[in-house]
């Protein structure tokens, strides 16, 4: 884990557009579309936004959709953060699913990962981080975006 100190796009007036994100990103920019543009994203629109408590641009990961009724819906999937040349992406699943993300099917590392998280705050939910410097993605994080729809709307 990386301390505070390394989160990049601080500024509030610099919007992340391609040309920021490849600056800030450097070699990881690549693993950054490559993430980005993935089986079509996932089904997964990507929204940046500046946050003032996080005092940093962060991007999240909306799953959308219109209910049968014709309601529009959306569900924060991931959430994505550049730190220096490289960028992060956290899951949270609620601990009530525990079990079931344990069934998803990930590498031995991703379990460990999994049972060994700490579970936060009042929503009681547990973060799955995984820091990527490198256009060859990990499949977990695929297959754990994939659960998160599944499970969590």
């Amino acid at each position: 884990m990386d301390n505070y100190e390394n989160l990049r796009l601080r500024d509030p007036e610099v919007t992340p557009t391609d040309e920021v994100l490849e600056q800030t990103l450097g070699g990881s920019y690549t693993a950054y579309t490559a993430f980005r543009d993935s089986p079509a994203g996932f089904g997964i629109e990507q929204e940046w936004k500046y946050y003032t408590d996080g005092k940093a641009w962060f991007a999240k990961g909306l799953r959308k959709w219109t209910t049968p009724r014709g309601a529009k819906k959306e569900k924060t999937v991931y959430w994505l953060s550049a730190w220096d040349g490289y960028f992060r992406v956290t899951i949270y699943f609620k601990e009530k699913n525990r079990q079931e993300v344990q069934k998803t099917e990930v590498g031995d590392k991703t379990k460990q990962i999994i049972a060994e998280a700490k579970t936060m705050g009042k929503l009681m939910t547990f973060p799955l981080i995984f820091d990527i410097r490198t256009a060859d993605l990990p499949a977990d994080i695929g297959a754990l975006i994939e659960c998160k729809k599944r499970i969590e709307g």
